[in-house]
């Protein structure tokens, strides 16, 4: 019979899978909307959608997540309890779910003492997984919603931080990403044909919108609704810019509004590299360093990468086999294959 190996990561937005087969070889990805908030209803869908694409034969199991967040639990670990009791409802076969520095654990071993290890632990799976393979490097995973940035020294993540309210101290946890982010999140003034202006506190707009106008958003990562339930077109993201700065769109002013969407992506870039640049200090020989990029927004660590002067790897290098040309890659879903390719190490 055949085995495979499933990495799963629960996220609040999204639920991702990758598997590997029995040498190791990445032969699907996917990635399926899941907005948990709503329900747990959400998360048996998508599950359910994933399990009904695997090859048959025996499925192991690994989970890591970030889900619990949301706000249809009571707490984080009310969320970590409810999650691992439905996807235990879920899968069959061997399970176990990733808890930080304490590893896999077998899902049937674990208790309420290691919650607090289990919660949001995602990043450091793939950070982990990279420093495997670059022993001094920047790790950065830019996603839909969030950007993780860990410093990596002679193959160990160094991370100053370990929750999501240590790692927002220590800048390691930015919330900032290329899809769901509010654009009132990323800035409070813009440039607009040579003036600065004020940026309403409204969600009118995300920064889907800004990447639609700039062409670097990939139809298969958008897969969430827009803030007014209109079309995902380039002129329907103009409208909701336009609303950003009390105004209405044209088609002659498109120009406009792209030059507007540069302007925020600008902001954005800026705010992560001022991260990376804090992160790099705490690497000792960062002058050796590289940058290993990962999530659906890595274009923007390949610019990082080029304005610190680092050389840039993406995270897909480390997995033979890897889905190119496909919907997704590892490089999307980095945690997932961080969690599927330790689980195979086992």
């Amino acid at each position: 019979m055949q085995y495979y190996y499933i990495g799963w990561d629960i996220g609040g937005a999204h639920l991702k899978a990758v598997v590997l087969n029995s040498h190791h070889d990445v032969i699907a990805v996917y990635q399926y909307p899941c907005p948990l908030w709503q329900g747990l209803d959400k998360l048996h869908e998508a599950v359910h959608f994933i399990l009904a694409q695997l090859p048959p034969g025996e499925h192991r199991h690994a989970l890591t997540m970030t889900g619990e967040l949301t706000d249809l639990f009571f707490g984080r670990d009310d969320g970590v309890r409810q999650i691992l009791a439905a996807m235990a409802e879920n899968l069959g076969g061997e399970v176990t779910v990733y808890a930080g520095q304490s590893g896999l654990l077998k899902l049937a071993d674990i208790a309420s003492v290691h919650y607090p290890s289990i919660a949001s632990a995602n990043w450091l799976a793939s950070a982990a997984l990279a420093a495997q393979h670059v022993d001094c490097s920047l790790f950065v995973d830019i996603g839909s919603t969030t950007t993780d940035i860990l410093a990596i020294n002679y193959g160990k993540v160094i991370a100053a931080g370990y929750t999501d309210y240590e790692r927002l101290i220590s800048q390691e946890l930015i919330y900032t990403g290329v899809v769901r982010t509010p654009v009132m999140a990323v800035a409070q003034t813009v440039l607009d044909e040579g003036r600065e202006i004020g940026v309403m506190a409204e969600f009118f707009a995300a920064m889907a919108d800004v990447y639609r106008l700039t062409g670097e958003l990939k139809p298969t990562h958008d897969q969430h609704g827009t803030a007014d339930g209109a079309a995902k077109t380039t002129a329907a993201s103009a409208v909701r810019l336009a609303r950003m700065i009390g105004c209405d769109y044209c088609e002659s002013d498109l120009p406009r509004w792209r030059d507007l969407a540069i302007n925020l992506r600008q902001q954005q870039l800026h705010r992560i590299k001022l991260a990376c640049g804090k992160q790099l200090q705490r690497i000792n020989t960062p002058e050796k360093a590289v940058l290993v990029g990962a999530g659906i927004g890595r274009f923007l660590a390949q610019e990082i990468a080029r304005d610190l002067a680092l050389i840039y790897r993406d995270f897909a290098d480390f997995f033979p086999g890897n889905m190119e040309g496909t919907d997704y890659d590892v490089t999307d879903c980095a945690p997932a294959a961080a969690v599927a390719s330790l689980l195979a190490k086992m």
